[in-house]
């Protein structure tokens, strides 16, 4: 799952990122608030930690702007005030939660579990291709009711592949979602992964669209 981290306080979003990471999350920073406003309303996400106070656009205004472009991806505020007005501003604006400064990592790791958590009852929480089963809650795979072993890599590519079924998906874009921010892939390291990946599932799932990426078909009627 890819989060995006809009703080500006570089040594805050580091540490942000290196405890999403730990969770086998993928943490993009960003850290002013147009960017944010444009990466949100134009890339995936399953979520965002936004912190209110930014430059060039405070927080509140970029969630107000992707409230109104229809983005609604759970988001989860950072403020280093804790008057109540600004709570329910932020509330008003959008948000699903709210955190103020200073707090412990492990609270804001706890409260995006439970957005995300709380995100994904409302839309399917397993994935099916054919045979084969990818359940978004307890992060496994099967095959005919078999287990599959993947490393979180080739579940993270697989995730990302099942969550845009039908969709053609180049080598770039899935390097971009499935790899941590500090791995730098070689050229060839999702061909690599997609042959790792087929030998485990079977030949047929993933398909090769060459010259454009990979593609799981939609199921049939």
């Amino acid at each position: 799952m890819r989060i995006l981290v809009v703080e500006d306080e570089e040594k805050i979003a580091s540490l942000i990122a290196e405890v999403l990471e730990s969770e086998g999350l993928i943490a993009e920073i960003v850290t002013d608030g147009e960017d944010a406003w444009v990466k949100g309303g134009t890339e995936l996400y399953s979520a965002a930690i936004l912190d209110i106070g930014l430059p060039r656009l405070d927080g509140l205004s970029v969630l107000r702007n992707w409230r109104r472009e229809g983005i609604e991806f759970p988001v989860l505020l950072l403020s280093a005030k804790s008057s109540w007005n600004e709570r329910v501003e932020g509330i008003d604006a959008g948000a699903d939660d709210y955190l103020v400064k200073p707090f412990q990592m492990e609270e804001l790791l706890a409260r995006l579990r439970a957005l995300l958590r709380r995100n994904s009852k409302q839309k399917m929480t397993v994935l099916t291709a054919g045979d084969l089963q990818l359940d978004l809650r307890q992060m496994k795979i099967t095959c005919a009711g078999r287990p599959l072993k993947v490393t979180p890599l080739e579940y993270r590519l697989l995730s990302y592949l099942m969550h845009h079924r039908g969709e053609v998906v180049g080598q770039q874009t899935l390097a971009e979602n499935i790899y941590f921010r500090d791995q730098e892939p070689d050229s060839n390291a999702i061909e690599v992964l997609v042959g790792r990946l087929r030998r485990k599932i079977g030949l047929g799932v993933i398909q090769t669209k060459r010259g454009f990426g990979y593609l799981i078909p939609e199921q049939e009627p």
